[in-house]
Protein backbone atom coordinates (compact mmCIF):
# COMPACT_ATOMS: atom_id res chain seq x y z
CA UNK A 1 0.00 0.00 0.00
CA UNK A 2 1.47 3.42 -0.92
CA UNK A 3 1.82 6.32 1.19
CA UNK A 4 1.77 10.12 -0.12
CA UNK A 5 1.35 13.20 1.58
CA UNK A 6 3.28 16.38 2.90
CA UNK A 7 3.29 14.28 6.74
CA UNK A 8 4.45 10.89 5.97
CA UNK A 9 5.16 9.03 8.95
CA UNK A 10 8.84 8.85 8.69
CA UNK A 11 11.19 10.25 6.11
CA UNK A 12 11.69 8.03 3.33
CA UNK A 13 8.25 6.80 3.27
CA UNK A 14 6.63 6.81 -0.55
CA UNK A 15 8.89 8.51 -3.33
CA UNK A 16 8.01 10.98 -6.02
CA UNK A 17 5.16 14.01 -5.94
CA UNK A 18 1.69 13.56 -5.38
CA UNK A 19 -1.19 11.83 -7.68
CA UNK A 20 -2.59 14.26 -10.53
CA UNK A 21 -6.27 13.70 -8.60
CA UNK A 22 -4.24 15.41 -5.30
CA UNK A 23 -2.23 17.87 -7.11
CA UNK A 24 -5.36 18.62 -9.20
CA UNK A 25 -7.43 19.16 -5.74
CA UNK A 26 -4.47 21.08 -4.20
CA UNK A 27 -4.31 23.13 -7.43
CA UNK A 28 -8.63 24.16 -7.87
CA UNK A 29 -8.07 24.67 -3.63
CA UNK A 30 -5.14 27.64 -4.27
CA UNK A 31 -7.47 28.75 -7.16
CA UNK A 32 -10.49 28.84 -4.85
CA UNK A 33 -8.50 30.29 -2.08
CA UNK A 34 -6.77 32.91 -3.94
CA UNK A 35 -9.99 34.25 -5.17
CA UNK A 36 -11.70 34.79 -1.94
CA UNK A 37 -8.28 36.80 -0.92
CA UNK A 38 -8.06 39.02 -3.78
CA UNK A 39 -11.43 40.15 -3.17
CA UNK A 40 -11.25 40.17 0.63
CA UNK A 41 -8.16 42.66 0.21
CA UNK A 42 -10.09 45.17 -2.55
CA UNK A 43 -12.54 45.03 -0.43
CA UNK A 44 -10.50 46.40 2.52
CA UNK A 45 -9.11 48.88 0.78
CA UNK A 46 -12.74 49.94 -1.07
CA UNK A 47 -13.58 50.41 2.98
CA UNK A 48 -10.72 52.38 3.98
CA UNK A 49 -10.99 54.74 0.71
CA UNK A 50 -14.73 54.96 1.48
CA UNK A 51 -14.03 56.73 5.26
CA UNK A 52 -10.66 56.91 5.79
CA UNK A 53 -11.38 58.57 9.44
CA UNK A 54 -12.00 55.47 10.98
CA UNK A 55 -9.73 53.34 12.48
CA UNK A 56 -9.49 49.64 12.30
CA UNK A 57 -13.75 48.82 12.58
CA UNK A 58 -14.84 45.10 12.66
CA UNK A 59 -15.46 45.09 9.28
CA UNK A 60 -11.75 45.78 7.87
CA UNK A 61 -10.53 43.25 10.73
CA UNK A 62 -12.82 40.64 9.34
CA UNK A 63 -11.71 40.94 5.69
CA UNK A 64 -8.22 41.63 6.68
CA UNK A 65 -8.38 38.32 8.57
CA UNK A 66 -9.98 36.16 6.23
CA UNK A 67 -7.85 37.42 3.56
CA UNK A 68 -4.41 36.76 5.33
CA UNK A 69 -6.27 33.09 6.09
CA UNK A 70 -6.72 32.86 2.50
CA UNK A 71 -3.13 33.74 0.97
CA UNK A 72 -1.70 31.68 3.83
CA UNK A 73 -3.65 28.95 2.50
CA UNK A 74 -2.81 29.52 -1.17
CA UNK A 75 1.18 29.28 0.05
CA UNK A 76 0.38 26.05 1.93
CA UNK A 77 -1.45 24.07 -1.03
CA UNK A 78 1.17 25.30 -3.63
CA UNK A 79 3.78 24.35 -1.24
CA UNK A 80 2.56 20.57 -0.47
CA UNK A 81 2.70 20.07 -4.26
CA UNK A 82 6.39 21.33 -4.66
CA UNK A 83 7.64 20.27 -1.61
CA UNK A 84 6.67 17.00 -1.91
CA UNK A 85 8.33 16.72 -5.58
CA UNK A 86 11.18 18.06 -4.19
CA UNK A 87 11.04 16.05 -1.03
CA UNK A 88 11.91 18.72 1.57
CA UNK A 89 12.70 17.56 4.65
CA UNK A 90 11.85 20.55 6.84
CA UNK A 91 8.69 20.34 5.41
CA UNK A 92 8.14 16.68 6.22
CA UNK A 93 9.25 17.51 10.00
CA UNK A 94 7.38 20.43 11.25
CA UNK A 95 6.99 23.60 8.58
CA UNK A 96 4.24 21.86 6.73
CA UNK A 97 2.53 21.42 9.53
CA UNK A 98 3.14 25.35 10.71
CA UNK A 99 1.71 26.46 7.56
CA UNK A 100 -1.24 24.21 7.38
CA UNK A 101 -2.51 25.08 10.85
CA UNK A 102 -2.05 28.71 11.17
CA UNK A 103 -4.58 29.63 8.37
CA UNK A 104 -7.00 27.59 10.17
CA UNK A 105 -6.23 29.67 13.82
CA UNK A 106 -6.84 32.67 11.42
CA UNK A 107 -9.84 31.91 10.59
CA UNK A 108 -10.74 30.11 13.58
CA UNK A 109 -9.98 33.87 14.90
CA UNK A 110 -12.28 36.02 13.02
CA UNK A 111 -15.28 33.77 13.58
CA UNK A 112 -14.71 33.77 17.40
CA UNK A 113 -14.38 37.57 16.90
CA UNK A 114 -18.06 37.78 15.37
CA UNK A 115 -19.48 34.76 17.67
CA UNK A 116 -18.07 37.77 20.77
CA UNK A 117 -19.59 40.34 19.10
CA UNK A 118 -23.32 38.45 18.89
CA UNK A 119 -22.49 37.56 22.49
CA UNK A 120 -22.46 41.24 23.39
CA UNK A 121 -25.41 42.01 21.33
CA UNK A 122 -27.40 39.16 23.38
CA UNK A 123 -26.41 39.84 27.26
CA UNK A 124 -26.04 43.50 27.26
CA UNK A 125 -28.00 44.77 30.37
CA UNK A 126 -30.04 48.19 30.15
CA UNK A 127 -27.14 49.89 31.14
CA UNK A 128 -25.03 48.80 28.37
CA UNK A 129 -27.55 49.38 25.54
CA UNK A 130 -27.09 53.45 26.90
CA UNK A 131 -23.42 53.31 26.66
CA UNK A 132 -21.98 50.92 24.49
CA UNK A 133 -24.08 49.95 21.67
CA UNK A 134 -22.18 51.48 18.39
CA UNK A 135 -22.83 51.16 14.56
CA UNK A 136 -21.24 47.81 13.05
CA UNK A 137 -18.37 50.44 11.43
CA UNK A 138 -17.32 51.42 15.05
CA UNK A 139 -13.96 51.21 15.97
CA UNK A 140 -13.29 47.27 16.39
CA UNK A 141 -13.02 47.02 19.80
CA UNK A 142 -14.29 50.42 21.56
CA UNK A 143 -16.05 48.70 24.23
CA UNK A 144 -14.68 49.83 27.29
CA UNK A 145 -16.03 52.27 29.76
CA UNK A 146 -14.03 55.60 29.86
CA UNK A 147 -15.13 58.72 31.27
CA UNK A 148 -14.57 61.65 29.43
CA UNK A 149 -10.99 63.18 29.16
CA UNK A 150 -9.61 60.27 30.42
CA UNK A 151 -8.10 57.90 27.91
CA UNK A 152 -6.68 54.74 29.31
CA UNK A 153 -2.49 54.41 28.35
CA UNK A 154 -1.54 50.95 27.90
CA UNK A 155 0.35 48.80 24.62
CA UNK A 156 -2.15 47.90 22.59
CA UNK A 157 -3.49 52.15 22.21
CA UNK A 158 0.50 52.94 21.71
CA UNK A 159 0.63 50.71 18.76
CA UNK A 160 -3.06 50.75 17.50
CA UNK A 161 -4.84 54.18 18.48
CA UNK A 162 -8.08 53.98 18.89
CA UNK A 163 -8.60 50.23 19.45
CA UNK A 164 -10.08 49.54 22.97
CA UNK A 165 -10.58 46.08 24.51
CA UNK A 166 -13.99 44.46 25.23
CA UNK A 167 -13.62 41.92 27.65
CA UNK A 168 -15.03 38.89 25.27
CA UNK A 169 -12.60 40.56 22.77
CA UNK A 170 -9.65 40.27 24.72
CA UNK A 171 -11.01 36.66 25.40
CA UNK A 172 -10.77 36.12 21.52
CA UNK A 173 -7.15 37.18 21.23
CA UNK A 174 -6.10 35.20 24.41
CA UNK A 175 -7.30 32.03 22.29
CA UNK A 176 -6.01 33.22 19.02
CA UNK A 177 -2.67 33.27 20.84
CA UNK A 178 -2.84 30.38 22.86
CA UNK A 179 -3.74 28.50 19.15
CA UNK A 180 -0.67 29.67 18.23
CA UNK A 181 1.29 28.55 21.08
CA UNK A 182 -0.20 24.96 21.07
CA UNK A 183 0.59 25.10 17.42
CA UNK A 184 4.39 25.71 17.35
CA UNK A 185 5.04 23.24 20.04
CA UNK A 186 3.06 20.05 18.47
CA UNK A 187 5.53 21.20 15.69
CA UNK A 188 8.60 21.46 17.71
CA UNK A 189 7.51 17.63 19.25
CA UNK A 190 6.99 16.34 15.38
CA UNK A 191 10.20 18.07 14.77
CA UNK A 192 12.43 15.93 17.70
CA UNK A 193 9.90 13.10 16.65
CA UNK A 194 11.67 12.52 13.29
CA UNK A 195 14.88 11.09 15.42
CA UNK A 196 15.26 7.84 17.60
CA UNK A 197 12.81 8.31 20.40
CA UNK A 198 9.40 7.51 21.45
CA UNK A 199 7.69 10.69 20.05
CA UNK A 200 5.34 9.42 17.16
CA UNK A 201 4.91 12.13 15.09
CA UNK A 202 1.72 10.83 13.46
CA UNK A 203 0.28 10.69 16.43
CA UNK A 204 0.68 14.02 17.56
CA UNK A 205 -1.07 15.23 14.12
CA UNK A 206 -3.69 13.26 14.64
CA UNK A 207 -4.14 14.06 18.36
CA UNK A 208 -4.03 17.81 16.95
CA UNK A 209 -6.23 17.60 14.13
CA UNK A 210 -9.20 15.79 16.48
CA UNK A 211 -8.46 18.45 19.59
CA UNK A 212 -8.92 21.52 16.77
CA UNK A 213 -12.01 19.75 15.34
CA UNK A 214 -13.34 19.51 18.53
CA UNK A 215 -13.05 23.49 18.53
CA UNK A 216 -14.32 23.90 15.36
CA UNK A 217 -17.35 21.55 16.09
CA UNK A 218 -18.34 23.48 19.18
CA UNK A 219 -17.71 27.03 17.55
CA UNK A 220 -20.40 26.02 14.94
CA UNK A 221 -22.57 25.48 17.43
CA UNK A 222 -22.26 28.22 19.52
CA UNK A 223 -22.76 30.42 16.51
CA UNK A 224 -25.74 28.65 15.33
CA UNK A 225 -27.15 28.91 19.08
CA UNK A 226 -26.14 32.95 19.42
CA UNK A 227 -27.67 33.36 16.04
CA UNK A 228 -30.79 31.78 16.71
CA UNK A 229 -31.12 33.93 19.86
CA UNK A 230 -30.12 37.52 17.99
CA UNK A 231 -32.21 36.00 15.19
CA UNK A 232 -35.41 36.03 17.98
CA UNK A 233 -34.75 39.31 19.38
CA UNK A 234 -34.27 41.29 16.23
CA UNK A 235 -37.36 39.42 15.27
CA UNK A 236 -38.99 41.61 18.16
CA UNK A 237 -38.33 44.68 15.72
CA UNK A 238 -40.16 46.07 13.20
CA UNK A 239 -38.17 47.65 10.81
CA UNK A 240 -37.30 47.04 7.00
CA UNK A 241 -33.57 46.89 8.10
CA UNK A 242 -33.74 45.17 11.18
CA UNK A 243 -35.86 42.35 9.09
CA UNK A 244 -32.48 42.57 6.36
CA UNK A 245 -30.06 42.24 9.13
CA UNK A 246 -31.71 39.41 10.89
CA UNK A 247 -31.78 37.34 7.90
CA UNK A 248 -28.76 37.42 7.26
CA UNK A 249 -27.57 36.63 11.05
CA UNK A 250 -29.76 33.68 10.33
CA UNK A 251 -27.90 32.32 7.02
CA UNK A 252 -24.70 33.19 8.61
CA UNK A 253 -25.52 31.20 12.03
CA UNK A 254 -26.72 27.76 9.37
CA UNK A 255 -23.77 28.42 6.88
CA UNK A 256 -21.37 28.52 9.80
CA UNK A 257 -23.08 25.09 11.61
CA UNK A 258 -23.18 23.13 8.48
CA UNK A 259 -20.02 23.89 7.49
CA UNK A 260 -17.92 23.66 10.30
CA UNK A 261 -19.52 20.59 11.76
CA UNK A 262 -19.38 19.18 8.33
CA UNK A 263 -15.45 19.29 8.37
CA UNK A 264 -15.12 18.59 11.69
CA UNK A 265 -17.02 15.57 11.15
CA UNK A 266 -15.01 14.72 8.34
CA UNK A 267 -11.39 15.12 10.02
CA UNK A 268 -12.99 12.82 12.82
CA UNK A 269 -14.10 9.95 10.41
CA UNK A 270 -11.15 9.90 7.68
CA UNK A 271 -8.07 12.43 9.19
CA UNK A 272 -7.14 12.42 5.38
CA UNK A 273 -7.18 16.31 5.00
CA UNK A 274 -4.34 16.92 6.95
CA UNK A 275 -2.58 13.64 7.34
CA UNK A 276 -1.30 11.03 4.75
CA UNK A 277 -2.53 10.13 2.10
CA UNK A 278 -3.28 6.34 1.81
CA UNK A 279 -3.76 4.48 -1.59
CA UNK A 280 -3.23 1.35 -3.51
CA UNK A 281 -5.78 1.76 -5.93
CA UNK A 282 -6.61 4.21 -8.78
CA UNK A 283 -9.95 4.60 -6.72
CA UNK A 284 -8.46 5.31 -3.33
CA UNK A 285 -6.69 8.21 -4.90
CA UNK A 286 -9.44 10.02 -6.03
CA UNK A 287 -11.57 8.99 -2.65
CA UNK A 288 -8.44 11.22 -0.86
CA UNK A 289 -8.66 13.54 -3.41
CA UNK A 290 -12.60 14.83 -3.07
CA UNK A 291 -12.50 14.16 0.74
CA UNK A 292 -9.42 16.62 0.71
CA UNK A 293 -11.56 19.16 -1.53
CA UNK A 294 -14.45 18.72 0.46
CA UNK A 295 -12.50 18.88 3.86
CA UNK A 296 -10.86 22.48 3.01
CA UNK A 297 -13.48 23.26 0.47
CA UNK A 298 -16.40 23.44 2.59
CA UNK A 299 -14.63 24.31 6.73
CA UNK A 300 -13.00 27.10 4.81
CA UNK A 301 -13.64 28.52 1.50
CA UNK A 302 -17.48 28.46 1.36
CA UNK A 303 -17.53 30.42 5.22
CA UNK A 304 -14.98 32.87 4.11
CA UNK A 305 -16.98 33.54 0.73
CA UNK A 306 -20.05 33.63 2.69
CA UNK A 307 -18.98 36.48 5.43
CA UNK A 308 -17.17 38.31 2.72
CA UNK A 309 -20.61 38.45 0.90
CA UNK A 310 -22.64 39.29 3.50
CA UNK A 311 -20.19 42.13 4.57
CA UNK A 312 -20.10 43.25 1.12
CA UNK A 313 -21.87 46.50 1.52
CA UNK A 314 -19.94 49.53 2.34
CA UNK A 315 -20.26 51.69 5.30
CA UNK A 316 -21.92 54.80 6.30
CA UNK A 317 -19.41 57.76 5.67
CA UNK A 318 -18.47 59.57 8.85
CA UNK A 319 -19.57 63.04 9.64
CA UNK A 320 -16.47 65.36 9.76
CA UNK A 321 -18.25 68.80 9.64
CA UNK A 322 -17.88 69.19 13.71
CA UNK A 323 -13.92 69.19 14.19
CA UNK A 324 -14.42 68.73 17.97
CA UNK A 325 -16.54 65.43 17.39
CA UNK A 326 -15.13 62.57 18.78
CA UNK A 327 -13.05 60.28 16.75
CA UNK A 328 -16.36 57.43 17.24
CA UNK A 329 -19.35 59.06 15.54
CA UNK A 330 -21.79 57.84 18.32
CA UNK A 331 -25.58 58.66 16.89
CA UNK A 332 -27.28 56.73 19.43
CA UNK A 333 -26.44 59.39 22.58
CA UNK A 334 -29.54 61.38 21.89
CA UNK A 335 -32.22 59.85 24.07
CA UNK A 336 -36.37 60.98 24.63
CA UNK A 337 -36.43 63.21 27.82
CA UNK A 338 -37.46 61.34 31.01
CA UNK A 339 -41.28 62.62 30.40
CA UNK A 340 -41.29 60.22 27.71
CA UNK A 341 -43.75 56.99 27.98
CA UNK A 342 -41.60 54.10 29.36
CA UNK A 343 -42.47 51.56 26.96
CA UNK A 344 -42.03 53.55 24.20
CA UNK A 345 -38.44 54.85 25.16
CA UNK A 346 -37.82 50.75 25.55
CA UNK A 347 -39.19 50.24 22.21
CA UNK A 348 -36.54 53.01 21.06
CA UNK A 349 -33.93 51.30 22.56
CA UNK A 350 -34.29 48.05 21.26
CA UNK A 351 -35.13 49.27 17.93
CA UNK A 352 -31.82 51.11 17.72
CA UNK A 353 -30.36 48.66 19.54
CA UNK A 354 -30.74 46.58 15.81
CA UNK A 355 -30.81 49.14 13.84
CA UNK A 356 -27.47 50.70 14.95
CA UNK A 357 -25.63 47.42 16.07
CA UNK A 358 -24.83 45.58 12.86
CA UNK A 359 -24.62 42.01 14.13
CA UNK A 360 -22.48 41.59 11.00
Amino acid sequence: MGRYGPFPAAAGDGGGCLPLPIVAAECALAVVDGAIAIAAFVQLARIHRHNQLLGWTRQKIFHFLIGLSNIVFLVYFVSTIIATCQRWICWVHGCGFVLMASPQILLLASFLLLLSFWVDLCHQTNDEDEEDVRSHHEALLDRTKTKPGIRPANICQRCCPGIQLGSRQKFVILVLVLSFVVMFAFAILIWVGRGENPIDSSLLKRVYLDVFSVVVFVLGGALACYGALLFSKMSKVRSETVSTEKWKVASLAAVSLICFSSSAILAFVTNVPVLLYWYSTDADIIYNAVILFVYYFIGSSVPSGFVLWIMRDLPHRQVVERPTESRVVTLFRERPSTTQDPQWRTAVTSSNKALKSSPI
